[in-house]
């Protein structure tokens, strides 16, 4: 609405002065039109015009000092895993000690029988009872089954376990692995070797 105000009074300005600069016979002299003063109305107009404009805009509400900032990033809390310590023991472990019996690699006719003995640390934690076994992993059987621990074995203490086995009837080599598993048949530790040659 300013806009067309400012449009009619420029327009106006115009023709008056087209008035005042046309000859007549009832005037005296004309005077003379001054074109600076009208350029310089026109620009105050304008920027009176635009002044008023950008006073009416809402202002953007900057955030008082007292007022608490949005966080952009999520403030949550994150708890690290606890890692296993690496001296955590396990309730069912074992390890190799020492071979009794049959070293790995003795020499044996085919078809002989033979006992092969392995001494064996409790490294867990837990008891071994008479239901732990000592049974087949994978590898060559040699005739062998499975056999129950001796005796309970508490944590630490070392225990011989035997089994019976018979040489392959061909020439070769020929290796079988046992392990033990506890009381609910799962298997733990490590891996004892029966490695043999038969001649």
């Amino acid at each position: 609405m300013k806009k067309n105000s400012f449009i009619v009074l420029f327009l106006a300005l115009i023709l008056l002065s087209a008035c005042a600069a046309s000859p007549t016979d009832a005037q005296p002299t004309p005077t003379e039109f001054d074109v600076s003063a009208l350029q310089t109305a026109a620009v105050e107009t304008i920027v009176a015009v635009y002044t008023q404009t950008a006073e009416a805009q809402p202002k953007p509400v900057l955030p008082s000092e007292t007022s608490t900032p949005v966080p952009l990033v999520p403030t949550e809390t994150v708890t690290p895993t606890p890692a296993l310590s690496p001296t955590a023991q396990l309730c069912d472990n074992s390890a190799y000690v020492s071979d009794i019996s049959v070293v790995d690699g003795m020499q044996m006719a085919a078809g002989q029988a033979f006992v092969k003995t392995w001494k064996i640390k409790n490294t867990g934690t837990c008891l071994w009872t008479k239901g732990y076994q000592m049974i087949v992993a994978y590898g060559e059987k040699m005739g062998g089954i499975p056999t129950a621990v001796p005796a309970e074995v508490l944590p630490g203490a070392e225990i011989e376990i035997s089994i019976n086995l018979v040489a392959p009837a061909k020439p070769g080599n020929y290796g079988g692995y046992w392990r033990l598993i506890n009381d609910n048949g799962v298997p733990f530790g490590e891996i004892f070797t029966v490695l043999i040659v038969v001649q």
